[in-house]
């Protein structure tokens, strides 16, 4: 049976990677992005281009969306030109981003009333298992929509999860990125506290390290406050973000997070002092100079 045609729109280094990885399984990519470059890149090793998302999405069995905000997703869903303008009856769209779940189902609702299914899917792991395709995927929507897509889903990921219906993986998501990032922001300024105090930093990990606090997490925030490396992957504006997510979402539910209140204002504060680009763990540069 022939390979689904796949446009895919949003190559940062997680899309980007992905599409390589499709490409080298033999899929027909079409590609979108505002980076000229990345889309090059995508073209020299076979992939086509489309100018606008509507052109895109008219000549794919399947569109892939690997793109940063909710905002940004339903400007390319519902511009003039864009997904919904120009998507075939009986396509699927995939949201690989941390999007809203509120907005997800919005935009499923809008794409199942032209006979197109939807299927929110974001994703665990770094770019370099996107290239290789051993991705986490998180995937929800309805069963008949997921069976449609999964084989696909299977050449990108090595553990792919169908969790229920559509806003599940977004759910699911959001708030594993909670606790994460709230785990980070506490470890990072148990490292800050222990330093103004005097303790011993690596001390003070091979003692927590013994414990139950012990965490890949933890590993992560030791080798920024301990060895000076950063390698967690993740930002500290994309985890402003996520939370800002995930605190709208418990809005949506009606109840409240006071822990994710508080990690959410401690990673705004971050963004703001100009922390922003750097990797999560680096809080701790914000924590270190943080005065009453």
């Amino acid at each position: 049976m022939s390979k689904p045609v796949i446009g895919f729109i949003g190559l940062g280094l997680m899309g980007g990677n992905m599409v390589e990885n499709l490409q080298n399984k033999g899929y027909e990519l079409i590609v979108m992005d505002l980076n000229k470059d990345a889309v090059a890149a995508c073209v020299a090793r076979g992939a086509s281009s489309a100018s606008s998302a509507k052109e895109l999405a008219a000549s794919s069995d399947i569109v892939m969306l690997c793109l940063t905000t909710s905002t940004i997703v339903e400007k390319i869903i519902y511009a003039e030109d864009g997904i919904l303008a120009g998507v075939k009856e009986g396509s699927v769209l995939v949201d690989f981003g941390t999007s809203i779940p509120a907005s997800t189902r919005k935009i499923g609702a809008d794409l199942a009333e032209k006979g197109v299914g939807m299927i929110d899917a974001p994703l665990g792991r770094t770019p370099a298992h996107a290239k290789d395709g051993l991705l986490n995927i998180m995937a929800a929507g309805d069963l008949e929509t997921f069976e449609k897509v999964k084989s696909v889903l299977e050449d990108q990921g090595e553990n792919v999860f169908h969790l229920g219906e559509l806003g599940a993986g977004h759910t699911t998501k959001l708030i594993n990125n909670f606790m994460g990032m709230t785990t980070v922001c506490a470890m990072s300024q148990a490292f800050a506290v222990a330093h103004l105090a005097g303790v011993d930093r690596q001390q003070l990990f091979d003692i927590m390290s013994t414990g139950p606090s012990s965490s890949p997490f933890m590993q992560f925030c030791k080798n920024y406050a301990v060895d000076n490396v950063s390698d967690l992957g993740f930002s500290i504006a994309n985890a402003n973000k996520d939370l800002g997510y995930f605190l709208q979402m418990v809005e949506d539910l009606g109840t409240q997070s006071r822990i994710a209140e508080g990690s959410s204002a401690n990673l705004q504060a971050a963004f703001d002092a100009g922390l922003g680009n750097g990797n999560v763990p680096e809080i701790l540069d914000y924590y270190l100079k943080l005065e009453k």
